[in-house]
């Protein structure tokens, strides 16, 4: 035995190729298994397979393979400079959370200024939730066959043109219709999650998906803090256009962006995908891979069907209903609060509910300063949130951490029946507010995780709009269900969270410490296990 592994040493070096790998080169041929014929030991040796992810013997290994996809790529080179300015320019464009506050602070200075009855002030609200459904999987689409790049620039773009256009509206029909067009370019936004998540090497692509929703509350505390400022000298007028510089900056950056790789090797342009992948190993400091970049198969990009095919159509049904859940529940929580804070608890909304009705729907009250505070420190909430989803993402897994913050949201709506009071009522409110904001960025994560390079965008984009519908829906629940029963209202809140949390738990598929899949047509998971594991069959 001793003499054959001596022979064995002897020899040159051979090259092997692992069965089932994609990253095959047009000459190795269709076979991944080989025959080594050694004299003086045995005539003929039976060819040995190695599965995907299994090591090659010392003996027999290539000091570096032939060829290499975006994947070996972006792990080689890393998390570096180039990052952390990619996270900044995204972080810009998720900073559009300021287009979104800025609702609760016009929606009453429009109902004084203009005296618009309450259905009207309602509708400046909805209207944006309309244009944000309406939207969002076109221009998932549109990042699916365009590019990642330009479907996001020109979504920003757009949000910026008509945000600093409704400044000047003169009238409430014009204000409508503008704030209607922010909301359909709002719908593209998410789509810089999709190509951030594609520039990420796996072990920071939780971390750091999560640290860009850190934009959001940023967002939302510094229109608070623009709106203090600037509504008792200026206006609302111009509390709108200045609402617009994160998406100015962005727009006067994005040309910095590059196409995301994945893309461009997706779509056939081989040479624009190594350049762009060159010009990240140099500003991080690293080498690039040697060897020949893998053209993946070209494929139709942003297909609706693709989303049904049977190994992605229980995950896509169970992502839908997973993002309605959220935002339904997210937004009628931020809805559900300034009712309670203004009641005291639930056990007192019933009583003021009759004061209320005595009011005329015309009775006019500003935002006043302890109103700002209340909102400073409703929007802080959300910090712990990313904490806590940043804490357990990567140790229980995606699927794990969204079941459990639906649950927790689910507990402590349950927990709203009793009749507490307003410290406890507070701490109830910001716990589950920080765990559905949780759920939502955990989301996030995991979306863009499960789908492949062609229909990822797509899939962001479709449950995008799904999250839309619930917003849409909340008020409805919020608002017009509570003044009939507080009760009911918690039952529903709490009952959706409990099946979305089951939800979670079915998803067929878990992406916790997996790369992104390129192709959708291959098994998931075929090319998608780390290098140093196995996966059979």
């Amino acid at each position: 035995m001793e003499e054959d592994l001596f022979q064995l040493k002897q020899l040159p070096v051979v090259k092997f190729r692992r069965t089932g790998e994609s990253s095959r080169s047009e000459e190795d041929g269709i076979s991944g298994e080989h025959e080594v014929q050694i004299e003086g030991v045995r005539a003929e040796l039976e060819p040995v397979e190695l599965g995907d992810g299994a090591a090659v013997p010392k003996e027999f290994a290539n000091p570096t393979d032939d060829t290499f996809m975006v994947e070996d790529a972006v792990e080689a080179i890393g998390f570096g400079k180039f990052q952390w300015k990619l996270s900044v320019i995204t972080g810009l464009a998720w900073a559009n959370a300021m287009e979104m506050m800025i609702l609760s602070i016009l929606a009453p200075q429009l109902h004084c200024e203009w005296r618009l009855p309450s259905w009207q002030v309602a509708l400046l609200t909805s209207v944006v939730f309309v244009g944000m459904m309406s939207s969002s999987t076109l221009w998932g689409n549109i990042s699916d066959q365009y590019g990642r790049k330009t479907g996001l620039k020109i979504s920003v773009l757009w949000t910026l043109y008509y945000g600093i256009l409704s400044g000047f509206a003169p009238i409430y029909s014009w204000i409508l219709v503008l704030r209607g067009l922010v909301g359909f370019g709002i719908g593209g936004v998410p789509q810089s999650v999709t190509l951030y998540a594609e520039f990420l090497p796996m072990k920071a692509r939780a971390k750091c998906i999560l640290l860009i929703e850190v934009f959001w509350a940023l967002g939302t505390v510094f229109e608070v803090l623009l709106a203090v400022v600037v509504m008792p000298t200026l206006g609302w007028r111009w509390l709108l256009i200045l609402s617009a510089l994160p998406l100015l900056l962005f727009a006067g950056l994005c040309f910095w962006l590059p196409e995301s790789a994945r893309y461009d090797v997706l779509s056939g342009n081989q040479e624009k995908a190594l350049a762009t992948l060159k010009r990240i190993a140099t500003e991080n400091g690293a080498p690039m891979p040697l060897g020949k970049l893998v053209i993946s198969r070209q494929e139709d990009r942003g297909k609706m069907r693709d989303l049904f095919t049977p190994h992605f159509r229980w995950t896509t049904l169970l992502l839908w209903f997973i993002w309605f859940s959220n935002a339904f529940s997210y937004y009628g929580l931020v809805l559900l609060t300034t009712e309670l804070f203004q009641a005291g608890d639930v056990c007192s909304i019933s009583s003021r509910r009759q004061e209320v009705k005595a009011k005329c729907s015309l009775t006019c009250e500003y935002l006043t300063e302890e109103d700002y505070t209340d909102l400073l420190w409703t929007t802080l909430s959300e910090f712990p949130g990313v904490l806590v989803t940043l804490w357990i993402i990567d140790r229980i897994g995606r699927k794990k951490t969204m079941a459990l913050s639906f649950l927790v949201f689910s507990f402590c709506s349950l927990l709203l029946f009793l009749c507490i009071g307003r410290n406890v009522l507070t701490v109830l409110l910001f716990i589950a507010r920080a765990f559905i904001s949780g759920g939502f960025q955990a989301a996030y994560v995991y979306t863009p995780e499960v789908y492949p390079t062609a229909t990822r965008a797509l899939g962001l984009g479709t449950c995008s709009g799904m999250a839309r519908v619930g917003a849409l829906i909340t008020p409805f629940i919020a608002q017009v269900m509570l003044e009939s029963s507080v009760y009911l209202t918690l039952v529903v809140y709490s009952g959706c969270c409990l099946l979305a949390a089951l939800a979670s738990c079915f998803l067929p598929i878990e992406t916790k410490g997996r790369g992104l899949q390129e192709s959708s047509h291959k098994e998931w998971g075929q090319e998608m296990v780390g290098r140093g594991s196995h996966s059979p069959g």
